[in-house]
């Protein structure tokens, strides 16, 4: 969620070599602001993709791609799903391979009885409790901060490796992430032919088999989970509108399914495949701005000009999908969808690519500015979008969940984004950390650090390991 030493300098020139850093908290003359900005585009994107969990109940996606196509809703879902669904989330995910090894770079005082790695797997031990926090305290059930520090304690191993060596272990990730993808589609074909063979044998008035009846039970909740149901969003709507105790209860088994089946089914080699081509990609030089303005506009045309016809024709599946998944299953012969970790990391790289450009062009300094500062607060910027969306949405706070429509929720993103972006530049003005990242870094180091700007780096030096 961080970096902490400056491996280039504006220009993207590398800089000449310095002297080892000392085990303590990154000064701030020596973040590496291109990712700090890249990481603040990712922060404020990702509240795109979780803003219709905190206001709508979880099925919305069966409504929205049922409603007519040219619906403001419709057209809205359509936009976001294929620029940015799973784009951001990559981004971040990328940043936070890259933190992994601007982080273990670091090397111990002399006298220290603590090495860079006794830091290291404390930092991740602290992140895993905080995503305990951000789940079951602000409830927010789509963290991934869990998830980032179990994989941060595995990735640690695979920091030396060569940039081809961790390229070849993201795409081994997402071939998994491929083959499970595949393997449910085989399992709803089969769930389709069990039911087709028991609905023929029903019509010639023949009794099915225990195995048969299973079959067809399977695939019509297949097809249920297509469709809206009313009853069922009127009761998460009623739950979420109600007092803290019952939000909790009714999240729980949700935050629990997360955390341990979905992560070994799908969270955790998402996470791991896109923080393996962070890595291979900050080895490069390409988030710390060190490539030749040539290469950064060919992975912009390429990512995009790749990743957005994937996006498109995965949405145009999924459409056909919840209009008519016994159809799609009888005459599709291969899903777009599964090749979602592959769209969204060319479309991620195409984001990062124009960032980078923009960078470098000089047309907006103080937005790149303000981007970065929300960059360098990425920790406390995430957790505060859980506490602003939950006390807007949920019945403890303002009672909005369920009551506005899908694009009236990017109105409530726009206003968080707007609040987030001034508070980080007028914070940052008089301290050096955001408030969480203050707390992570004096849980890591176990001292408090100097929060105040007026706090001189010997005085950081004093108070850091």
């Amino acid at each position: 969620m961080e970096n902490t030493l400056s491996l280039a300098d504006q220009s993207g020139t590398k800089p000449a070599a310095v002297p080892p850093a000392i085990l303590q908290p990154v000064a701030r003359t020596e973040r590496v602001q291109t990712i700090d900005i890249i990481r603040g585009v990712a922060l404020l994107g990702i509240l795109m993709m979780n803003i219709p969990y905190f206001g709508l109940p979880h099925t919305h996606d069966r409504t929205l791609f049922n409603l007519p196509a040219e619906s403001t809703d419709y057209k809205t879902y359509m936009v976001v799903s294929i620029l940015f669904e799973g784009t951001m989330r990559a981004l971040f995910s990328m940043l936070f391979g890259a933190g992994i090894l601007l982080f273990t770079a670091k090397k111990g005082l002399p006298d220290s009885q603590y090495t860079v790695a006794d830091f290291y797997f404390r930092r991740m031990m602290w992140l895993i409790v905080f995503g305990l926090f951000n789940a079951y305290i602000l409830l927010w059930p789509g963290d991934i901060l869990f998830n980032y520090g179990i994989a941060g304690i595995l990735l640690f191993a695979f920091r030396k490796l060569k940039p081809s060596s961790l390229f070849i272990a993201a795409f081994l990730c997402v071939a998994i992430l491929f083959g499970k993808e595949i393997w449910k589609t085989m399992e709803q074909k089969d769930h389709r032919q069990g039911y087709l063979k028991a609905v023929q044998l029903e019509k010639q008035k023949k009794k099915l088999t225990d195995e048969q009846k299973k079959e067809k039970e399977a695939w019509l909740a297949v097809e249920k989970q297509t469709k809206p149901d009313k009853k069922e969003d009127a009761e998460i709507i009623k739950n979420r509108q109600s007092n803290y105790g019952a939000i909790f209860l009714a999240l729980q088994g949700v935050n629990i399914k997360r955390e341990s089946t979905k992560l070994y089914q799908f969270l955790f080699w998402d996470a791991i495949a896109m923080m393996f081509f962070g890595m291979a990609l900050f080895k490069l030089g390409f988030f710390t701005n060190q490539l030749p303005t040539r290469t950064y506009a060919i992975t912009l045309l390429a990512g995009y000009g790749l990743g957005i016809p994937l996006a498109y024709l995965a949405f145009r599946d999924q459409v056909a999908w919840y209009s008519n998944p016994g159809q799609v299953i009888d005459t599709q012969s291969f899903s777009f969808q599964a090749l979602y970790q592959v769209r969204r990391c060319l479309e991620a790289v195409g984001h990062a690519s124009l960032l980078l450009l923009v960078y470098r062009s000089g047309v907006v300094p103080w937005l790149m500015k303000a981007l970065g500062n929300v960059g360098q607060m990425a920790f406390t910027n995430y957790l505060m979008q859980s506490i602003i969306c939950t006390i807007f949405f949920f019945g403890y706070g303002f009672g909005y969940f369920g009551k506005l429509a899908y694009h009236q929720l990017y109105y409530v993103v726009a206003a968080v984004w707007a609040f987030q972006l001034v508070f980080s530049v007028v914070w940052l003005r008089y301290f050096r950390f955001g408030p969480f990242e203050w707390l992570w870094r004096s849980l890591t180091y176990w001292k408090p650090q100097p929060m105040r700007l007026q706090a001189t780096e010997s005085d950081v030096a004093a108070v850091a390991p």
